[in-house]
């Protein structure tokens, strides 16, 4: 049985802790600056979590954060910076948004081929960055980029009304999906709101991400070429192979962030559907350090944000700014790469401290014998 290490729980929990209290503490610098209270922001901010409907928003819109941030995750996990997630899930919401509103099945065969749509769709967009990169060297982090401008214009032209768009006054739409894709929720009473039915599938794929990358040999194929791809050559691994397969799967698992609103709110797409989910995604992965658990806290946390301060804007008798929570998630990116490297540095030092124990005690055990010997 393994000791347990606390100084390695301690580096786990150290660069998220060290971000979250740098970007308090700048955000309250930023305030004072501006001559208004530091503290008082976060008291209403932490207040409008007492009341239910605020709660269902905020869990709610953390679905939605969790699995773009697991897509990003991913790839992460393989050394590949899929920024395309924001193109991919729209697309992918668009897309699925088309056939709900074509395509009339029972609710038992309509809802699994939505979420077959949304991932073959999100899978298909980051495939075309993952084919560039093995195959031309193109660095995904280019391609990714351009995709996302691309697939705003694709999905500008698809809702067209002569292509599959429904003008809905000065909003073009896919129109509204039949009723057997709607994915029921649990109503929380007419005053509350209702949570939506596919937060069940951000924890289910927070539980797969878990077990694949960590009992699998794919997942430990994954995590070596990503660790460095000429040892995982050696060790037998298709380097090309994993990198197409990571993006793939990286692509499908953005492809059903949209679809928690789309499915159970919305029912349609329109121009006016959320963007910049992918780009929050990073934010997220980043301060969980890739792993469900962690990523699952820091989605609650930017929700929480998002969804708490625009009560800021109606505080009496001094009003806030709502940018106050956009400030303090963009010093929370900025924090979170200075504490990283800086909690990384203090890793290294405490290994090669480790290593020079090892070493010395083994050296000691060593000359032991010899002592011994030379006393008799």
């Amino acid at each position: 049985m393994k000791k347990f290490d606390k100084e390695r729980v301690l580096l786990a929990v150290a660069g998220p802790v060290i971000a979250l209290v740098a970007a308090i503490a700048l955000t309250s610098i930023v305030l004072l600056a501006s001559g208004k209270s530091a503290f008082e922001p976060y008291r209403l901010m932490l207040e409008q979590v007492t009341y239910s409907d605020v709660q269902v928003l905020i869990l709610n819109q953390a679905s939605m954060y969790y699995l773009a941030a697991l897509a990003v995750a991913i790839g992460f996990r393989m050394n590949l910076f899929n920024i395309g997630v924001d193109g991919q899930y729209r697309l992918a919401a668009m897309m699925t948004a088309v056939v709900g509103a074509h395509l009339a099945l029972p609710g038992i065969l309509q809802i699994p081929v939505l979420l077959i749509v949304g991932m073959l769709t999100g899978a298909f967009w980051a495939g075309i960055a993952g084919i560039l990169k093995v195959t031309r060297g193109v660095s995904e982090v280019v391609s990714t980029i351009m995709l996302n401008s691309i697939a705003t214009s694709v999905i500008g032209y698809l809702t067209l009304e002569n292509i599959w768009g429904v003008q809905v006054g000065n909003n073009n739409t896919t129109g509204v999906m039949k009723k057997s894709g709607w994915v029921p929720g649990i109503d929380m009473g007419s005053d509350v709101g209702e949570i939506y039915g596919l937060v069940f599938l951000a924890v289910l794929m927070g539980v797969l991400y878990w077990l694949v990358l960590n009992r699998t040999r794919f997942g430990f194929d994954l995590r070596a070429t990503g660790e460095s791809e000429t040892a995982a050559a050696a060790s037998g691994v298709d380097a090309k192979r994993m990198v197409l397969t990571a993006m793939l799967i990286s692509g499908a698992v953005a492809g059903l962030s949209g679809l928690p609103l789309l499915l159970g709110d919305s029912h349609t797409y329109s121009l006016s559907f959320p963007t910049g989910l992918g780009f929050t995604g990073i934010t997220i992965a980043l301060l969980g350090r890739n792993s469900p658990g962690g990523i699952a806290f820091a989605a609650l946390l930017i929700a929480f944000l998002d969804k708490a301060s625009p009560a800021l804007d109606y505080a009496t008798p001094v009003a806030y700014e709502q940018e106050i929570a956009t400030i303090m998630q963009g010093l929370i990116v900025f924090a979170v790469v200075i504490s990283y490297e800086a909690v990384r540095q203090w890793g290294l030092r405490r290994q090669q401290r480790q290593v020079g124990a090892e070493l010395a005690a083994e050296i000691a055990n060593d000359n032991a014998p010899k002592k011994e010997v030379a006393a008799r």
